[in-house]
């Protein structure tokens, strides 16, 4: 990720172009600042000086840092969307193979991109409660998309996604913590064959009941 400044010198972009772009600025110089010295450690001065707009520039965007950080976190989820919604788009049949494609984009998309990965991974459990509670229907919502493939309809199917879902999160949120970024999409393949052998220890389970 970099902060991509406006060109220097007269431009004919509009009023609310110009915001946007200061806006965008802002919320990519959290994502690098927070990258660089934790939630904890990132001050407003820090975001100011990145995205090289003024203090009354932010505060006119952000009533304050933890603002700011929850907009790039939204960021950040709104790339994970569309990545993941892009990778499952065309619907192929197999729930493993739909479930293979969106862990690529999401896994990829996380190693290319460290300090947002930071942000929605690690840092988020650092910003407050109103951070920790968007991160938890973010995960929700996540379960709910692998409940999709998988046409999850019972309340067991569902506990089997989420536990899924806790498993991805856990061993990603990890290795983003120590910078180890590279190993992310190795994680593809042992994770899908985990999601292999819960979807099999339910057909089992199935099986027996109905002997």
């Amino acid at each position: 990720m970099e902060v991509r400044q406006l060109p220097r010198g007269r431009h004919r972009l509009s009023r609310e172009e110009v915001s946007a772009s200061q806006r965008q600025r802002m919320l990519e110089a959290m994502a690098l600042a927070v990258h660089e010295k934790g939630y904890t450690g990132t001050a407003v001065a820090d975001v100011v000086a990145g995205a090289g707009v003024s203090r009354e520039t932010f505060y006119q965007h952000f009533a304050d840092k933890e603002a700011c950080f929850l907009a790039a976190y939204e960021m950040a989820v709104d790339a994970m969307r569309q990545a993941m919604a892009g990778a499952l788009a065309g619907r192929p049949a197999d729930p493993l193979a739909r479930l293979d494609r969106a862990l690529r984009a999401y896994l990829d998309l996380l190693a290319s991109e460290g300090a947002m990965a930071r942000v929605f991974l690690v840092d988020v459990y650092a910003a407050g409660p109103r951070a920790l509670q968007r991160r938890r229907e973010v995960q929700d919502d996540f379960v709910a998309v692998i409940a999709g493939i998988f046409s999850a309809g019972t309340a067991g199917d569902r506990f089997a996604c989420e536990a899924l879902v806790a498993a991805i999160s856990s061993m990603v949120t990890v290795r983003v913590a120590a910078g180890e970024l590279d190993d992310l999409p190795r994680l593809r393949a042992p994770l899908v064959e985990l999601a292999r052998r819960l979807r099999l220890t339910a057909v089992e389970r199935g099986a027996r009941a109905s002997a």
